[in-house]
C-alpha cells in the first residue's frame, strides 16, 4: 500500500481526508480474503526480510484458463497457491472483508477503460501468464528487491511454457525492460481532471519464452 501512495493518480482515487494509515489499517481488513479469491489461477510471491522477518516486496501472477493445472493433475506452480481454509475460516474472513472502508471516488474509473480496451485486445491473441501486481515498499526500493520478484516469474514462466503480460506504468517499467519485457502498445493520458500531475502513462509489455519453453505441455 506504501509502494502505491507514491503514485499521484492512485493517491487521487481517495478523498483527500483518507490517510495512507487509515488506508492500510483497512486493506488489512481484506487481505485474507484477497488472496483466498480465485485461488485456482491466481499465484503469490513475497519477498521477506531475512533479519526481521518483515515482508518487503510482493508479486501477484494470473495463469490463463487452461493453464491452472499441470499434467500430473496438480496445480500448476502449486508452491505459489495460497492454501484452502475451512468454510468458517472463509466466512471470518469474508465478515471481516465486509467491515473495512473501501469507497474510491466515483468516476475514476473511466481512466483506465482505455487501458482496459488495450490489455483485452493483446490477452485475447494468445495464453499469458498476467503480473497483476508488484509493489516494494518505498524503504526498501533500489535492492533489487522488485527485480527479484520478477525473475522468479520468469524462471516459472519458462517452465510452464507461457509468456508473460504485464501492464506497467512508468515507476516500475524500468525493471521489466531490463529483464527483456518488450512493449508492445501504449496510452498515454491527461490525469489533471482527476487530481494527477498530468501524464497517466500505461505501457503494455510481454516477455516471451524461449521457443524450447513453449514446446512443453
Amino acid at each position: 500500500m506504501a509502494a502505491f501512495w507514491e503514485d499521484p493518480t492512485w493517491i487521487a482515487l481517495w478523498p483527500k481526508a483518507v490517510t495512507l494509515d487509515f488506508l492500510i489499517e483497512q486493506s488489512t481488513k481484506r487481505q485474507a480474503r484477497n488472496l483466498l479469491r480465485s485461488r485456482e489461477d491466481t499465484r503469490h510471491e513475497k519477498a521477506v526480510d531475512p533479519i526481521t522477518g518483515t515482508v518487503v516486496g510482493y508479486a501477484r501472477w494470473i495463469l490463463p484458463p487452461g493453464h491452472v493445472t499441470a499434467a500430473d493433475g496438480k496445480p500448476t506452480w502449486a508452491e505459489a497457491q495460497v492454501p484452502d481454509v475451512g468454510e468458517a475460516e472463509r466466512k471470518h474472513y469474508e465478515e471481516l472483508a465486509a467491515s473495512a472502508w473501501w469507497n474510491p471516488k466515483e468516476g475514476m474509473g473511466e481512466i483506465d477503460a482505455k487501458n482496459e480496451v488495450v490489455m483485452e485486445r493483446i490477452l485475447a491473441e494468445r495464453p499469458y501468464i498476467t503480473l497483476d501486481y508488484l509493489a516494494v515498499h518505498p524503504e526498501n526500493k533500489g535492492k533489487g528487491i522488485g527485480t527479484a520478484l520478477v525473475e522468479s516469474g520468469i524462471q516459472h514462466a519458462e517452465k510452464i511454457g507461457l509468456p508473460i503480460f504485464v501492464l506497467a506504468f512508468k515507476a516500475g517499467r524500468g525493471i521489466y525492460e531490463r529483464l527483456g519485457f518488450k512493449e508492445v502498445d501504449r496510452v498515454i493520458q491527461d490525469d489533471t481532471k482527476y487530481g494527477g500531475q498530468g501524464e497517466y502513462g500505461a505501457y503494455f509489455m510481454v516477455y516471451d519464452v524461449r521457443p524450447e519453453s513453449r514446446m512443453r505441455p
